[in-house]
C-alpha cells in the first residue's frame, strides 16, 4: 500500500534558494570554507563519501556567498523538501515521489536525512516537476 501523502509529514515545500550539486576526486580535499560551514552555517548542506570508485565524494548545499566560486556553475538545482519527519514505517515514500517525475522525463538528484528526504531538480524543470507533483496528488505548503 503506498504510504498517504495527504499525511501532513509528506507535505512538500520549495525552497527558495538555488542548490548545488558537486563531486570531488578522490585525491581532492573538501574545501576549507565548505568544512567551516558545517560548524558556522545553518543552511543545507550534505557531504558523502563513498569507498566505492576511489573515494569519490558529493557535496550538495544552498548556494550563498561563502562558497567555493568554482561551485557557482553548479549550481542550477531547486530543491522540494519532505515536509517530515517521517517514521522509519513508511516505505514506498522516494518511490512514489519520483514516479510522477520519471514519467514528465525529469531527472532528481535525492539526498535523504534522518527527519526526511530533499528531491532535487534542475531549476528550468522546477515548474513541470510542481505541476506533475500535484496532479499525482501531493500537496504543496509554503515556507
Amino acid at each position: 500500500m503506498p504510504p498517504p501523502i495527504d499525511h501532513p509529514c509528506l507535505h512538500l515545500h520549495v525552497l527558495p534558494d538555488m542548490f548545488f550539486v558537486s563531486k570531488l576526486e578522490p585525491i581532492e580535499p573538501v574545501p576549507q570554507s565548505i568544512i567551516n560551514h558545517l560548524s558556522n552555517d545553518s543552511r543545507f548542506l550534505s557531504l558523502t563519501r563513498t569507498p566505492q570508485n576511489e573515494m569519490k565524494t558529493s557535496i550538495v548545499g544552498q548556494w550563498h556567498d561563502g562558497i567555493p566560486a568554482a561551485f557557482e556553475h553548479e549550481a542550477v538545482w531547486r530543491c522540494i523538501k519532505l515536509q517530515g519527519p517521517m517514521e522509519f514505517s513508511l516505505v514506498g515514500v522516494l518511490a512514489q515521489l519520483a514516479a510522477p517525475l520519471k514519467e514528465a522525463g525529469i531527472g532528481i538528484f535525492v539526498v535523504s536525512t534522518w527527519n526526511t528526504d530533499y528531491i532535487l531538480v534542475n531549476a528550468s524543470n522546477l515548474e513541470t516537476a510542481v505541476g506533475a507533483l500535484r496532479v499525482d496528488g501531493w500537496i504543496f505548503v509554503s515556507t
